[in-house]
């Protein structure tokens, strides 16, 4: 991403805030998958291509992989977006429902009533993505659906929390003049140092005054529930489409404040 910025004229302060920790101890997760392997769900929703291959090593470390993916074969799965489709094509499997773009939790939703498929008495589980996802699961049951959901993985700070300090001490200062958003949980994760750092409130007031972009809907919904505005958003949700519309519209931003 930072080689993108710099094809675009711009000069990049990359700063890692997030990585992903496996469940070592999650017996909710291996609860979730015995009753999948049992044959008690009637859906299985999967959100991320990284969750599904956390959920295939918790099935590894069981000694049931296998069976997972003998399960998996005969339900009908219902994905998010292309990530878990190229996942799925690896390990054989086709979905029977995928979101279209921008691939949110909505498009799925969407696409499960465009095929017609009625919820109503039937078990869904949903493989998480890092921290459960309550709106999702409330819009399942409004559909009469039982939620399963099946924790695999969670998010961490970095080991390394220097460069994401140095990020946030930098646009508190008004040294940035964009501000790109790749995720959701980046968001909360760049506001919970910036709170550790005592630069709540010079980050944000910073942060509302310049541009800031986000890679699409649910990382846009991260920053506003924030209290951050959302001045664009990248569409198709790439980070080539959001680099170059970021800096197209500084540029134009700037243009405009020219006498």
């Amino acid at each position: 991403m930072g080689d993108m910025i710099r094809r675009f004229g711009g000069q990049p302060m990359v700063a890692p805030s997030m990585k992903e920790l496996p469940i070592d101890d999650n017996p909710e997760g291996v609860a979730a998958l015995n009753r999948l392997l049992s044959g008690e769900l009637d859906f299985l929703i999967l959100l991320t291509g990284v969750g599904i291959e956390a959920m295939l090593q918790l099935a590894e470390s069981q000694n049931v992989q296998d069976q997972l993916l003998q399960a998996m074969s005969r339900l009908p799965l219902l994905t998010r977006g292309p990530k878990p489709d190229a996942v799925l094509q690896r390990l054989g499997l086709k979905p029977a429902v995928r979101a279209a773009a921008p691939n949110t939790s909505d498009d799925l939703l969407e696409a499960i009533s465009i095929e017609g498929i009625t919820l109503r008495g039937t078990t869904v589980g949903v493989q998480e993505y890092g921290q459960p996802n309550p709106e999702l699961y409330a819009a399942l049951e409004e559909r009469g659906a039982s939620v399963v959901p099946i924790p695999v993985y969670r998010w961490a700070l970095p080991d390394n929390t220097e460069p994401l300090k140095r990020a946030i001490r930098s646009v508190a200062a008004g040294d940035v003049d964009v501000l790109l958003f790749t995720s959701a949980q980046q968001v909360r994760h760049v506001l919970q140092v910036a709170d550790r750092l005592s630069l709540s409130g010079q980050f944000r007031e910073r942060a509302s005054a310049i541009l800031t972009a986000s890679i699409g809907p649910t990382c846009s919904d991260a920053i506003r529930d924030a209290g951050l505005p959302v001045h664009l958003e990248a569409m198709p949700p790439k980070m080539g489409v959001l680099v170059r519309a970021a800096l197209l519209a500084f540029r134009d931003r700037c243009d405009g404040d020219s006498p």
